[in-house]
């Protein structure tokens, strides 16, 4: 057995390791994961389900196979966790929503999960989230307010607060999030970790619980991007099952992440992006550019028009997903959810419309920029945390409702599916900030590449919150 006692807290790849060179088990690495669940998760509130007894079962059989000289997954023994929203097989499917628990448990996991597993990771239950995905916040009227466990006085982000609050509190070293607007890069942000939202299409959707079909992109978050680039990987490849999955093959990114920016055309992006947000999160751009080394600036054009056009397209979708039980159980809803998609439902068509022809000239103006540009960097969010509750914010002088405003700088890149990489910088010792790391589409590689770069030497990372002396 190893030397190493503790490892509740240790990255993916050194599990992975230490479990294929036998030097610890996949039960000891699952027991100690569940011991600091049962410990800490009372405090940040990221986990909804533990699944004990099916994740010690699944570590025995690691175990078992390794002995019979099985060659081990190269995520073998990792625990990780899934946002409620993902299938898992024996619970409800809540996706943050008191009217889905009384459904049916899910009778398999989801895509995602299965991939994880078949690379030998460990699920160790279901991970908070806004209701049904519409939040920005980690809040949830029903299951309680996923904490930032880097001040647990603010938020954690949403709608994968729950994703973002146990990653950074140590409970697992993976975990797996949605993001249709922002859900993935705004906890990252707040929490201090690196995500990926991949490229729209990518990762299969099956087995999910959706929110905007036209927006929804799965991904994983982690504390290195060696992690990250793992997960991603193992959960790569086609699946008939989601209508918008890619038939393109896995294209693996954890060969090339030591690649680094060398040779790279990185750009930040000005204009729309270099305003509107606080100082600090302009100078957490400005301090990943001093580390690359570069000065030129692009403009993504029409970017406010783009965040206007996905909010439109978001409310009127997922208010023809719930119409119904907006009919029948509308009490039932977070109000500012049911508000919110009551508007959609009123919605006159021809905006709609409009939004759709623009966001096909969007796609296009941005495509170009592409031509002569590999990567651009952005903020990821125009603040640091709120505070918890906290329901207005300042921004250039202007008091805004905190909620929908947290997003003005995701929405406009996930509205044309680009892969974003993104990417923790702490400036002062402060709460995190977030820089999104933005692609072309299918380079998911290049973003790791950059992300890799910052982590290595020295300019991002992700370090486990010190809530046992909190």
């Amino acid at each position: 057995m190893s030397a190493v006692t503790d490892w509740s807290t240790a990255p993916a790849a050194d599990i992975a390791a230490a479990f294929a060179a036998g030097a610890v088990t996949a039960h000891a690495v699952t027991e100690a994961a569940l011991a600091r669940i049962a410990c800490l998760d009372g405090r940040v509130n990221a986990f909804t389900d533990v699944v004990a007894e099916r994740a010690l079962g699944r570590a025995g059989a690691l175990d078992a196979a390794r002995a019979r000289g099985e060659a081990p997954g190269p995520l073998a023994g990792v625990p990780f966790a899934a946002k409620n929203l993902f299938d898992i097989a024996g619970l409800p499917t809540r996706a943050g929503a008191r009217i889905n628990r009384a459904h049916p448990p899910a009778t398999r996991d989801a895509a995602l999960i299965a991939r994880l597993e078949a690379a030998g990771a460990v699920l160790v239950g279901a991970l908070n989230m806004g209701e049904y995905a519409y939040d920005f916040t980690g809040e949830n009227v029903h299951d309680g307010n996923t904490l930032n466990p880097h001040d647990l006085g603010h938020m954690s982000g949403g709608s994968s607060g729950g994703s973002g609050g146990a990653i950074a509190a140590g409970l697992v070293p993976l975990a797996l999030a949605s993001d249709t607007n922002g859900s993935i890069r705004v906890p990252s942000a707040f929490c201090g970790c690196f995500g990926l939202k991949p490229t729209y299409g990518r990762l299969s959707r099956a087995g999910t619980f959706p929110f905007v079909g036209s927006l929804d992109h799965l991904g994983p978050m982690a504390r290195t991007t060696l992690d990250l680039a793992l997960a991603y990987d193992a959960l790569q490849g086609p699946d008939a099952a989601d209508p918008v999955a890619t038939t393109r093959p896995p294209e693996p990114v954890t060969p090339h992440l030591t690649e680094g920016a060398a040779g790279l055309r990185i750009a930040v992006a000005g204009g729309y992006f270099a305003r509107g947000g606080e100082a600090d999160a302009f100078e957490a751009v400005a301090h990943c550019a001093r580390a690359l080394g570069i000065t030129r600036t692009v403009e993504i054009p029409e970017a406010a028009r783009a965040r206007a056009a996905a909010y439109l397209i978001t409310a009127a979708e997922g208010a023809a997903l719930h119409l119904d039980r907006l009919r029948t159980r509308a009490r039932d809803f977070d109000p500012a959810v049911r508000d919110r998609l009551i508007a959609g439902a009123m919605l006159p068509a021809p905006f709609v419309e409009r939004a759709q022809r623009f966001r096909r000239w969007y796609r296009t103006a941005v495509l170009a920029l592409f031509e002569t540009v590999d990567v651009i960097l952005a903020p990821s969010t125009p603040c640091r945390a709120p505070r918890s509750g906290q329901a207005t914010f300042v921004l250039d002088g202007v008091e805004l409702p905190v909620r929908p405003n947290i997003g003005l700088f995701t929405q406009p890149i996930s509205f044309v599916g680009l892969p974003v990489a993104a990417v923790p910088v702490r400036l002062d010792g402060g709460l995190p900030l977030g820089v999104q790391v933005i692609a072309a589409p299918w380079r998911e590689d290049l973003a790791l590449r950059v992300a890799h770069h910052l982590e290595r030497e020295g300019f991002s990372r992700a370090p486990v919150a010190a809530l046992e002396q909190a």
